[in-house]
């Protein structure tokens, strides 16, 4: 009920002709976006343990193309040590060079208690440049910082090819083949690759996707179980963005 008069409010509202004209005009538009999935696969990796994932974010953006955002995700302390959590910080710019739509901008990963074993924190900086034309995103993403904990591993990069392409009235084909190399640390460059379709409900984002790697990533909880991080498997999600 208070939903509905809000709403009712609101559109009662735009119905104004100085405010309506005052929101076409703001230069300024916040969005928000929340996603539940049954695993949060990075780059190919489970960072939950092959376990559920409850995601959302915040962003802010400016005509002129400048934006800042924050994105968070439940991760699991087995892969980030003593943490729970991943808390991203991202901000940038976006423009037009002809045809296509450019991005550049710097992301800073944050493991809130989370170290390694080590010591170090799994903190990760990255600037990213980006180039969308019509299906097709070419993104790279640079490593200004350690790696996610790996000593003496700033300069890692990862190249990330993306077609995102309509093939019904609210079903698009989604393919992506990834590659990551990590400076300093023997064999752990890998690829990874993704697979699926994704349906627009009345607004709400259905996602089924099947995601694999050629590397593996072995990690045993405290019941000994063994799972390999890395080996392939069906996503399904459901996103709303508002």
């Amino acid at each position: 009920m208070r939903k509905t008069i809000l709403a009712t409010a609101v559109a009662a509202a735009a119905a104004m002709p100085g405010l309506a004209s005052a929101q076409a005009s703001s230069p300024h538009s916040i969005s928000g976006n929340l996603t539940i999935a049954s695993d949060y696969r990075f780059r190919g990796i489970s960072q939950t343990f092959v376990q559920p994932t409850i995601q959302g974010g915040i962003d802010y953006a400016h005509k002129s193309g400048f934006y800042l955002g924050n994105w968070n995700s439940n991760v699991n302390g087995l892969v980030y040590t003593d943490g729970s959590i991943e808390m991203d910080i991202y901000g940038g710019y976006k423009f037009g060079a002809g045809p296509i739509a450019m991005d550049v901008g710097l992301l800073q990963y944050m493991y809130p208690g989370a170290k390694t074993a080590a010591g170090d924190k799994y903190d990760t900086m990255e600037a990213y440049f980006a180039g969308t034309w019509k299906w097709f995103t070419v993104k790279y993403s640079y490593a200004l910082t350690d790696f996610f904990g790996a000593p003496d591993s700033d300069g890692s990069g990862y190249l990330d090819l993306t077609f995102n392409y309509e093939i019904a009235p609210k079903f698009n084909l989604v393919a992506h083949y990834g590659m990551q190399t990590v400076e300093n640390v023997s064999g752990a460059d890998y690829d990874d690759y993704k697979v699926g379709i994704t349906y627009d409900l009345n607004g709400w984002l259905l996602g089924a996707a099947y995601v694999d790697t050629d590397t593996t990533f072995n990690v045993t909880n405290a019941a000994g179980k063994t799972e390999d991080l890395a080996k392939g498997t069906v996503v399904l999600s459901v996103s709303k963005s508002f």
